[in-house]
């Protein structure tokens, strides 16, 4: 059996959705339309809170980098996925692999931090809404901002780095993109490292976010049962809606899709990938139509556009 080390002009072969190659351009189809869907609605909110002075504010600062996040996911993934369906064109170098693997989960992980600062945000909005503009001001929006990219370059960028210095005996990926996991079991040798690395980015990354984005969510709770008012109650559930929404799609397919993994033995390996992929690109998807929906502001300011150009 042939090993080579990925510096030696080293090419995996992505299969799609094994089973169903047969039916790689019809299912390019529901894709296709997914990814048009993602680039406008994300677009258009990234748009909205560019050229809206009223939507210059840290909690849309935090809205702006989650759909940069969703962006960044779904432009690494898709072009190449449809390009399989499309072409069968299934080749892939591995350092665009490895590249590949680190901006998919990088922004996966940049996204979960978003939404853990955006949970803070809810707090301070429910529990010191006199305070809010002193407590969350530009800088520490920035700042949170930037601490959730620096996670997801910290935490992702040790996974190629550790791969670089496998050798491969194993070349046909079982996937649609370079998922971390499905690269270690091509290399030969010893990966517990690898194992061990792509586990503690697990838990520190879904455990712990989910672990704080409770915490803030519990004290919000808390303050609602307190509240006098049946309007106030449901004002303050109102503000935290569009959010919890979000961790919903953002947390939910994540989870079920880890369940089938574990306890779905008897499901396809095709229904797997395909799981694995919306994924990661249905909070892509839904992201920018909740908060299209939820929010007040950005929804005023999309009917405010459709009125003018229909004027």
């Amino acid at each position: 059996m042939p090993i080579f080390n990925h510096s030696s002009f080293v090419t995996f072969t992505l299969l799609g959705a094994p089973g169903l190659e047969s039916q790689h351009l019809w299912l390019s189809l529901p894709f296709s339309s997914m990814f048009l869907v993602i680039l406008i609605g994300n677009c258009a909110i990234l748009f909205l809170v560019a050229t809206e002075h009223t939507l210059h504010t840290p909690m849309y600062l935090l809205l702006a980098l989650l759909m940069v996040a969703d962006l960044i996911s779904t432009v690494s993934l898709l072009p190449k996925l449809l390009s399989l369906f499309w072409f069968n064109d299934r080749n892939i170098a591995a350092n665009a692999c490895f590249t590949q693997m680190f901006f998919i989960h990088g922004a996966s992980v940049v996204r979960s931090a978003l939404l853990v600062a955006m949970a803070f945000d809810r707090f301070v909005a429910v529990c010191e809404p006199l305070r809010y503009n002193t407590i969350l001001s530009h800088s520490l929006g920035g700042r949170l901002g930037l601490l959730a990219l620096a996670k997801g370059v910290i935490l992702i960028l040790p996974m190629p780095l550790l791969l670089q210095r496998l050798t491969f005996c194993h070349f046909i990926i079982p996937h649609t993109y370079c998922d971390h996991m499905a690269v270690v079991k091509m290399a030969c040798g010893h990966t517990r490292p690898n194992r061990i690395y792509g586990l503690f980015v697990i838990l520190l990354v879904v455990g712990l976010d989910l672990l704080l984005i409770g915490f803030s969510y519990g004290l919000i709770l808390k303050a609602v049962i307190h509240l006098n008012s049946r309007d106030a109650t449901f004002k303050a559930l109102n503000t935290c809606s569009a959010h919890l929404f979000v961790i919903l799609i953002s947390y939910g397919p994540g989870l079920f899709s880890s369940l089938t993994h574990r306890f779905g033995h008897n499901i396809p390996p095709h229904a797997h990938i395909l799981l694995a992929n919306l994924y990661l690109l249905l909070p892509s998807i839904f992201n920018p139509i909740i908060y299209g929906i939820k929010m007040k502001e950005i929804r005023d300011k999309v009917i405010k556009c459709l009125y003018r150009r229909t004027e």
